[in-house]
């Protein structure tokens, strides 16, 4: 009797697309081949689960595989990379959709139209920065976040004080929160002992908080000193406006400033391009475009209001385009020009001179 031997299925020379839409119990996934949509399916969100479906069912194909930036960061592109698959993060608003797909929104549909891109070659991928700049990147983030919480909490014990129409007294208008201040609150007596355990939460809040912050900007500046930032820290700090804090935003925000090949990349990126329609002849030019970088959008914004005050060049760049747009326009366009000096100066490796580089 002669026994027929199937063949192995070998998918070597062909590419199989995988979209993935993530979430945090569960992954929507979808695959193409360059032919067809061969399946969707739901799994536990498992890198190891998926690489080992892929390889068992398409062997040695190449895989190409994408899911949106969200929640989930960058740890599964490093995961699926490990592991010789091919793995994008995208940006959420650049899936193309038809009309009917953003009518009938589903988990099924996104991750069929993250496969179909990928398979198209309409998808752009975002950039992933390596380990150790997303740690550092972290490390400052954190810093800010920790700040927003310490002033929430301090407008909570103000709010608490004006309410019971206690006063704060004269000395400590101008330094309400140095340590004395906060000695003074913790003297406070009330005719109702909720009111003391409540305020004395409060304090015991802004202490621990400002005693993290103190931590991460210990952190902050250990790491400003470290071989791969202390020379863009000492040029960036050249620019005026730049202060450490700052400079380490943008330098843990940005990587390697020559991946941005224009100086319109970088304002793209930074967030500081605005939304336009031009139809036939003409052109409407709209407020800042939602997209980019909010950390480093808000940060340049605050540094171009300071700036103008010390840069004779960006001054009168502000003035000039006063009469012709509000202030918080014209304030845009100066950060603007804050990047391409930032550019400039990490670029060449040169100190920046106020009023020279335009």
């Amino acid at each position: 009797m002669v026994t027929q031997v199937s063949k192995a299925k070998d998918f070597t020379g062909q590419n199989i697309f995988v979209g993935i839409d993530a979430h945090l119990k569960s992954w929507k996934v979808s695959i193409f081949s360059s032919e067809f949509e061969l399946k969707t399916f739901s799994q536990n969100p498992d890198v190891e689960q998926l690489s080992g479906y892929l390889k068992r069912h398409y062997p040695g194909a190449s895989y190409k595989l994408a899911y949106e930036a969200g929640f989930c960061g960058f740890w599964m592109q490093r995961a699926f990379c490990n592991r010789d698959i091919d793995c994008v993060v995208i940006h959420p608003g650049d899936v193309p959709s038809s009309d009917k797909e953003k009518k009938r929104k589903s988990d099924k549909v996104d991750s069929r139209k993250i496969a179909r891109g990928l398979r198209n070659g309409d998808l752009n991928n975002v950039f992933v920065p390596d380990e150790q700049q997303e740690a550092d990147r972290q490390l400052v983030r954190s810093r800010a976040k920790i700040t927003k919480d310490i002033t929430v909490v301090k407008n909570r014990i103000k709010s608490f004080l004006r309410v019971r129409g206690v006063e704060i007294p004269e000395p400590f208008s101008e330094r309400s929160w140095s340590r004395a201040f906060i000695v003074w609150l913790s003297s406070l007596e009330f005719s109702s002992s909720s009111n003391k355990i409540a305020l004395a939460v409060y304090i015991d809040e802004l202490v621990f908080l400002i005693d993290k912050q103190k931590q991460l900007l210990k952190g902050i500046s250990e790491l400003s000193k470290t071989e791969h930032y202390k020379n863009n820290m000492r040029l960036l700090k050249t620019i005026p406006s730049i202060g450490s804090l700052s400079a380490m935003t943008i330098l843990t925000e940005i990587g390697d400033i020559n991946r941005f090949k224009k100086s319109e990349h970088l304002f793209s990126y930074c967030g500081i391009t605005p939304n336009c329609h031009n139809s036939g002849e003409r052109e409407n030019i709209g407020n800042m475009s939602k997209r980019g970088n909010a950390t480093l959008k808000t940060m340049l914004i605050e540094c171009s209001w300071i700036a103008i005050k010390k840069d004779p060049a960006l001054l009168l760049s502000y003035k000039q385009l006063l009469p012709k747009m509000t202030a918080t326009k014209a304030i845009i366009k100066v950060a603007r020009k804050l990047v391409s000096r930032i550019r400039f100066v990490l670029k060449n490796q040169k100190e920046y001179e106020i009023g020279i580089i335009e």
